[in-house]
This record gives structure tokens, sequence and C-alpha cells, in this order.
């Protein structure tokens, strides 16, 4: 598909659409004042344009406002009649403050301000809008309860999406495929701003990733062993991506599009319109991306008592994939009295995707000498429209931090997929298989959040939650007959409802004993779950699940000298409850009829212990965090490989809980600045594992399955930031994964080299970037896997070799003037979601 976009059209034509979408928002909820104007001049009275001019009222900060010079320096604004205090800050001249009392209509004249003296003055980068490098920005840093990244010193993703930010996020690993994964374990919970979003579908697979620019990002927060205060599935943690949002009064904004290879374009933008107690936001885009991927496996049969070969199957995959992404954002925030604010925002996005995979399969007999020959080719068209709505409301009692946080969340996600294949032998055709799959997902989670502080140094926190998931999957699944008729395989056909509601609370108490910080909690969940599977065979059965569970989490910190320079221990336990299509016990897609999944309506839930023991010094020049972890998991889920009877070539893979593992590492993680021009993040993953348990099924097993055993992995990346000059910035970045030896599989060794550079033009406010993603083509998995009387081999490669160009522009952002700080409470979290750390 040859898919041409005019960048700069796009870029004009949107930005000025929702500029006038927000501006219409805006002063439509303005309110009549007295009209203020004058003029901003520097000492020689020549106009100083595009300075912010902040009117500060002493009596009331609602009345507040603020406005932005033009080209002439000249400004206008409605305010209040009241005492003000103005402040003045434009990029290279001083800051400058006054008072003025405003009793009606007037022209304030002129307002001088006084040049700085030097574009290179460090007091610049106070001012809020000066376009700081990335040189400028920790891009890593430990707190108590989280690890933080700030993508904004992330090269090699500009122009990206989330998936290729995670690629690069310490302690965090994108596998080939998408699948994201924390320590080796792939059991992780995403989180929007603190709670699920129907932003990333109804999973958190590679679509859902792609679907997120890079560009909106703010930060992602790693917290490796959550607290009591999060709910407590995702057993290998929590990534909770934290998205912009606005940060001062008047107009900000940016626009950011890119282009790539294989073919990928992308247009996305960011705009907010802050005005008194009033907050806007609009943030929204799309993409197109074009994929590639290949896999091969060979598979050996052999008697299971003599050991000797019977015969070979190969297959050999070749996918071709185009997909297209849009999603919008909007909302606002107001703030209802000066303790009590109040947000709503909306949500839409829609993800479709259509592939081509073609695949070669080869029969040999012992001897290696060719059986038969094969080819199954497989078209796939698949759409995905979430939408979801929030509502918050937050008090705060006292400046104090005695606050109390409401939140409601409602999400709806439409998912359809059809499959179509069709196997031919020597160009005929001799089997076929349709599959329609459609699923509706909807969802509402509310929340309540106390904190109240007690004394100087502790603080008491409560809440409650409830969770209630509904999915409802109808699968309809065809295949030819011995006639080539297509017909409706009943078994594999029909309709599961999945019924979750999780109520939730929890407790916490933090403080401080000298040097000794502490933090104490409990959270109680209880889970209720009714699955209701009904096929067009006429079968027809009802699951109940109703479990209770405590989870206790101790935080506990020691100061070394500093705060700088701390000893960090923790303790949670976490549960990882299966997912609902885990449960369907009858495959859903007929595409692959060699390679079949097949859900297990028994599976139950595994419950972890998790420890941990820090040591984090943070200094100037460079940030040290080595982590020792210890978990062990409860009735751990294994995904099993089976023939569907003894002999049969059709493999089936099912999720059984087979027994306990216990997983132990290091994870390493380091940033300095070596050089005035190079610095570097590096961060190693060093873990082993043991496992204990077995499964045996006699209809499909002669012996039983072991799961028993030991290994041990690496994961090393190392970014490498060179400053070449004032604007222009490159990285170049290496990851090598060791292999992993599991009961019933081994990884070969993998390693991967990317590059990336950026430079800002403009006068600062454009950046155009530029980086090539795994250089060498070495970025794929050689695995190869155990079973009862077979080996199989396999390779994949998810995509190759890539390229891409983003060119980013940001609106006038001397405009940015923080309204008067309060106060920052050491144990606060701005995150907006639900993670509190232990105390200072």
């Amino acid at each position: 598909m040859t898919n041409k976009i005019e960048i700069s059209s796009i870029i004009k034509k949107r930005t000025l659409a929702l500029t006038f979408v927000l501006g219409a928002a805006s002063f439509a909820f303005a309110q009549q004042k007295v009209n203020i104007s004058g003029t901003i001049v520097d000492k020689q009275n020549n106009a100083v344009p595009y300075a912010s001019v902040t009117f500060s009222n002493k009596a009331n900060k609602l009345y507040s406002d603020a406005a932005l010079s033009d080209e002439k320096g000249q400004y206008k604004l409605d305010l209040v009649p009241g005492n003000y205090d103005i402040i003045i800050e434009a990029i290279d001249y001083k800051k400058s403050t006054l008072n003025k009392q405003i009793s009606g209509a007037a022209n304030l004249g002129n307002f001088t301000v006084e040049s700085e003296g030097s574009l290179t003055d460090g007091k610049t980068q106070d001012i809020q809008g000066v376009t700081i490098t990335a040189q400028a920005v920790k891009p890593y840093r430990v707190e108590l309860d989280k690890k933080v990244y700030d993508p904004s010193t992330d090269i090699l993703s500009k122009g990206g999406n989330l998936q290729d930010v995670l690629s690069n996020v310490p302690s965090v690993d994108v596998d080939t495929d998408g699948t994201v994964s924390m320590r080796g374990n792939s059991n992780v919970k995403f989180l929007i701003n603190g709670k699920p979003s129907a932003l990333l579908g109804i999973d958190s697979g590679p679509g859902g990733l792609q679907s997120i620019p890079a560009d909106q990002i703010e930060r992602i927060e790693v917290i490796t062993n959550p607290s009591s205060k999060f709910e407590a599935s995702g057993t290998a943690g929590i990534l909770n991506i934290i998205l912009k949002k606005t940060k001062g009064m008047g107009f900000n904004g940016s626009v950011t599009g890119s282009l790539g290879y294989l073919p990928s374009t992308s247009l996305n933008t960011n705009l907010s319109w802050k005005k008194g107690s009033w907050t806007w936001f609009l943030n929204g885009g799309g993409g197109y991306r074009k994929g590639e991927g290949k896999s091969d496996s060979d598979t050996r049969f052999f008697d299971t008592t003599t050991l000797a070969t019977t015969r070979y199957f190969e297959q050999n995959s070749n996918n071709k994939s185009e997909s297209n992404n849009y999603n919008a954002t909007a909302g606002f925030a107001v703030d209802l009295t000066e303790k009590t604010s109040f947000n709503l925002s909306g949500m839409v996005r829609n993800f479709s995707n259509t592939s081509n995979n073609t695949v070669d399969n080869f029969n040999y007999n012992a001897s290696r000498i060719l059986n038969s020959y094969s080819q199954t080719t497989a078209l796939g068209n698949s759409s995905n429209l979430s939408l979801q709505g929030d509502i918050g409301l937050d008090h705060k009692f006292n400046d104090k931090g005695h606050n109390i946080y409401l939140s409601l969340s409602l999400q709806k996600s439409d998912n359809e997929s059809v499959e179509d294949s069709k196997e031919y032998d020597q160009s005929v055709f001799q089997y076929g298989s349709l599959g329609d799959n459609h699923t509706i997902n909807k969802s509402l989670i509310g929340k309540i959040d106390y904190e109240l502080p007690i004394g100087e140094i502790s603080k008491f926190e409560a809440g409650y939650r409830i969770d209630n998931n509904v999915n409802d999957y109808d699968f309809l699944n065809r295949e030819t007959d011995i006639n080539l008729n297509y017909g409706i395989v009943n078994a594999y056909s029909g309709n599961t409802v999945y019924d979750e509601t999780i109520n939730a609370g929890y407790i916490q108490f933090k403080s401080k004993f000298d040097k000794l910080g502490y933090q104490l909690g409990l959270r109680a969940e209880n889970s209720q779950i009714n699955i209701e599977y009904e096929s067009l065979s006429g079968n027809t059965s009802n699951k109940k699940k109703d479990y209770t569970g405590f989870f206790p989490s101790v935080f506990l910190s020691y100061d070394l000298g500093s705060n700088n320079n701390q000893l960090l221990l923790n303790y949670s336990r976490r549960i990882n409850r299966p997912r609902s299509w885990f449960l369907i016990p009858y495959p859903t897609s007929l595409a692959n009829r060699q390679n079949l999944f097949r859900g297990n309506e028994d599976l139950n839930p595994s419950y972890i212990d998790s420890f941990e023991l820090g040591y984090a010094i943070q200094k100037k020049k460079f940030t040290i965090n080595p982590t020792l972890y210890y978990r062990k998991t409860k009735d751990d889920v294994k995904f099993v490989l089976l023939s569907q009877s003894i002999g049969s070539d059709v493999l089936v893979t099912s999720p059984y809980n087979v027994g306990n593992e216990t997983s132990y590492g290091l994870d390493l993680n380091v940033t300095a600045d070596l050089l005035p021009w190079y610095k570097i993040m590096a961060s190693a993953d060093l873990f082993g594992y043991k496992s204990e348990g077995s499964y045996f099924d006699p209809n499909r097993m002669q012996t039983p399955l072991s799961f028993d055993g030991s290994g041990f992995s690496t994961r090393i990346r190392l970014t490498n930031s060179f400053k070449i000059d004032k604007t222009l910035n490159m990285q170049l970045q290496g990851f090598y994964r060791g292999g992993q030896k599991t009961a019933s599989s081994e990884s070969k060794d993998m390693y991967v080299l990317n590059f990336g550079a950026n430079k800002t033009i403009w006068n600062n406010n454009g950046t155009i970037a530029f980086n090539i993603q795994d250089i060498l083509g070495t970025r794929g998995r050689n695995t190869t896997s155990f079973g009862p009387g077979y080996e199989r081999d396999s390779y994949m490669r998810w995509s190759p070799r890539s390229f891409n160009v983003s060119l980013t522009y940001r609106f006038k952002q001397g405009e940015k003037v923080d309204a008067p700080k309060r106060k920052k409470d050491i144990n606060a979290n701005d995150a907006g979601g639900d993670d509190q750390g232990p105390p200072m």
C-alpha cells in the first residue's frame, strides 16, 4: 500500500483546527472583566515580543491571569479590579516584578525589562519556556518506591511510540514480538496516569503500545515492588505511563510529524489553554505503519522409548502487516474553590490492522527426505475502537496534606478480527478455515483515597476501590469438509462472558524515626468471577470463583549520611490473576491448525512474595542504584505444549498451574556525566531461577512433563550520549540479552545496536531527529522447545532494520509561568496515581 502524506500540509490544517477549538472553548467560559493593556520594552525602548506578563491577585488567586505580548510587545487581558503583583518574564531578559492597583479599564503604559546580556547565561534556564537540551535533564532517577525515566532525553525513540520508549527504559525489556517484561517476568501491569486505560485497547500488546506517541509521554514510572496502595495484580511490577499535561498559563503546545522506513508516518499534537481557574487540553494524532516479520521452525519427532527420530516437520513463515491508529483525548480541570478542584476528560482510540501471513510446510521422513509439501496463507483483518471517560474531584482540607481524592473511570472497547486461512498442496486447495471473533470489553473503576498527616513526619492513608470488568467474546470458526465446502465448527464456536468484580481496601502508615523511615500497609481484595461458556454444539458450562486475599507491604529506608545516600529494604505480596482468554476451554482460532492455543477453565491465580534490598546514591554527576531481589511464586502458571493426541501432528499450547518458582537477581542501574560532552546510562539485570513442578495428561502423554530446573541469564543495556554542540546531540545504544534455559525451552543470546541524533532549530522552537533501529540486523529470537516425543527449533524476527526522521514544532512557550507554588510535601507524589512511597 502506498501511503502519501504531505506532513507540512497536515500540520498546518490540524494545528489551525485544534487551536480554534481550544480557543473557542476557553473564551466561552471566560468572564467579562475590565480591560487592561500595556507594552513591554527594553531599556532602549525597543519592543520585547512574546514576553509573559502574569497578574497575580493578592486577595484571591482565582482572579489571577496572564498574557503573552505580541510582536510589538503589546498585551491585553481582562481582570477583576484589585491589587496585583505583576511578573514579567521573557527569554534573554531578567525577571521583573512590580505591584499595581487595578481599579478600572486602563492602559498601564510601558513596563521595562533588563537584558540578561548573553544567550548562554545560565540564569535563563530558570525561565519556563526556555528549551533546554536533553543533556541538561537527568534521564533516570531513583525514588523511594519507584524509578523514574524521562523520555525527553531519549533520541532513539523520537518520532516513535510507547513500545519504542519502553525498549530504552532501565529494568524493562521488550521482546521481538512486542512482549514487555521486567526482570525476566512478562506479567507487567500497565497504568496510564495511575489507572488502567482504554488507550491501550483491550490488552497491552503491540497494538496498544504502538498507539501512544512517544511525544505525548512525560515520564515512565517503573515500580518493581508496589506498595499496598496499588492494586495487587501484576507480579512483575507496574509501569505507570504519565502523559504530558498543562503546567503554565496561556496557550501552549507542540506538533510532531515523522516519516520512517519500513514505511511509517505519524502526526501528533499536544495543545493546552490555561486561563484563570480553567485549564483545557486536547492531545491526539494518528499514524500508519507497515511491518514485516518472519519465523521458522523445525520440529523433530522421536520415539520416547528408543529416542530414535521418526520424522521432521518444518515451517517457514513470512508475515506482512499494515496498521493505522488514531487517538484523541480532550478535557478540562477547574478550581471550584481554593481548596477544591474538578476534572473531566474523554478519550477515543481507533486501531486497525491487516496482515498477510504465508507459511510453507515441509514433511520429511526420518532420513530427511521430503514426503510432502503444502503452503498455508492467512489473511487477517482486525479493528479496535476504545472509549474512556474520567471524572475526578480533589479536595484539600488544609495546606498541610490533609486531602481526599475521588475518581470514576468508564471504559469500553470493541474489537473485531477476521482470519481467512487456506492450505494448498502443490497449488491445489486442500483445506480452509475462516474465523470471525468479536469482543466487547466494559469496565468501571471507582476510587476514594484519603490522606491525613499526623504531626510533622507521619501520615495515615486509606482508600477503597471497585473494579468491574465484563468481557463478552463471540467466536465463529468455519472450516472446509472433504468437498471443500465451508461449515461451522460448532465445538470451536460460541459465546463466552467473563464478569469480574474486585472490591479492595487499603490502609497505610508512614513515619520516620531518626534516620530510619518506614511505611507499613495492608490491602484486602475480594474477587468474584463468573464465567459462562456456550458453544454452538450445545455444550454449556458455568464457572464461579470467589476468593479473598490479603496483601501486606513493608518499606524501610535508612539514610547513610544524607538523603542522597540511602539503603532501601521492602517487601510486598502480589497476585497474578489469569487473563480472561486464558480460561476459554476451546481453541478460538483455527488459522494455523498445526499450532493451536486452548485456554484452561480450571486455571487458578498465582501468589508471589517479593523482597528487595537496594542502595541508592544520587549525586550531581552520577546515580548508582544496585538492587538485590528475591521472588517466590506459588501455583506458578506455565504454558504446556502438547500434541492433540499421542502421535498427532497438531500441537496445542495451554496454561496450567504446575508448581512453584523462585527467582532472584541483581538489578543495577547507573547514570554518569563522564565528560561535559559525554554521558552514559547503563543497566544490567543478572537473574536466576529455580522451578519445581510437573504436569501429566494420560490422554496425550506417556510420561509426566517435568518443570523442575534452574537457570541463569543476563540483560545488559548501555546508552552513550554525545553533545556535539549546543544544538546537536547523538546517542549510540547497545543491548545484549543472554541465553536462558528452562525445563521446557532454551533460548540463545541476542545483541542489538541502535543509533539516534537530534538537532534543535528555529530558535529552539523546533527539533529534527533521526534514528536507526537494529543497525546490524541481529534482533531476533532463537529458541529450542522440548516436549514428550518432540524437539522444536524456532527463530522469530518481528521486524527488520528501520529508519525514522521526525520534526517537532513547539508553540511559543514564553507564556508558561507557574502560579505561586505551595510548599512541597516530601511524602507526596504528583503522578495522580495510586503510588506513594515510604517517608524520607
